[in-house]
């Protein structure tokens, strides 16, 4: 089942899709700025207790999957994946319709 899409839609997609990697790029420059701040005050305040490997470590899965969601490239949730189920879903609605 394939679209037919004009000029428009493509180039909405497209202005869409910018703005989905600029966004990837911004949320990764504020990490690369944050992290060596949250560093330097974990260092200069608490160095027996090293906090700043949680925000590290947990910001960066964040960023890996914002990433790999922007990129298209996660196995899993994507726009096949996401027509399949549409597609599995309105199936079985037409079946319980049909045998009420």
């Amino acid at each position: 089942m394939e679209k037919d899409f004009t000029e428009a839609d493509r180039y909405y997609e497209a202005q869409k899709k910018v703005k989905e990697i600029r966004g990837f790029y911004e949320h990764l420059t504020v990490y690369v700025l944050c992290n060596p701040i949250a560093i330097v005050v974990n260092l200069m305040t608490c160095p027996e207790y090293l906090w700043f490997i949680w925000s590290v470590l947990g910001w960066g899965v964040a960023i890996i999957l914002h990433g790999l969601k922007v990129f298209s490239l996660p196995p899993f949730f994507n726009k096949k994946w996401e027509e399949k189920k549409i597609r599995e879903i309105l199936e079985k609605e037409n079946q319980q319709r049909l045998e009420k």
